[in-house]
């Protein structure tokens, strides 16, 4: 997966260029799809730098295996991300959690 792969996901989806962010929790990892998005004047980034952070949140994305939980969550999940409350994507790490250490 690559990040224009996973905003075009996204778009398909919600229609828009939703934010996506990284959070460890009790030997998870969440993929986070925000509620702030590219197509709002107050967004904080540009098309070009919101396109390399979705290829960075990609590359974790494959390297954590979780490439196929996330496409599968996205077709199939009713929740829409809203102002306060982010669509979260588990990711299981199972043994394999200590080796990742991402900020919350």
């Amino acid at each position: 997966m690559t990040g224009r792969d996973l905003h075009q996901l996204i778009l398909d989806k919600w229609g828009c260029s939703y934010d996506l962010q990284l959070r460890r929790t009790q030997g998870k990892v969440f993929v986070q799809i925000m509620w702030k998005y590219l197509e709002q004047a107050s967004f904080p980034l540009s098309a070009q730098e919101y396109l390399a952070h979705l290829e960075s949140i990609a590359q974790y994305i494959n390297s954590l295996g979780g490439t196929e939980t996330v496409r599968t969550y996205i077709a199939r999940t009713r929740e829409r991300p809203r102002l306060g409350k982010a669509v979260s994507i588990p990711i299981e790490l199972g043994a394999r959690a200590s080796e990742w250490s991402i900020e919350n």
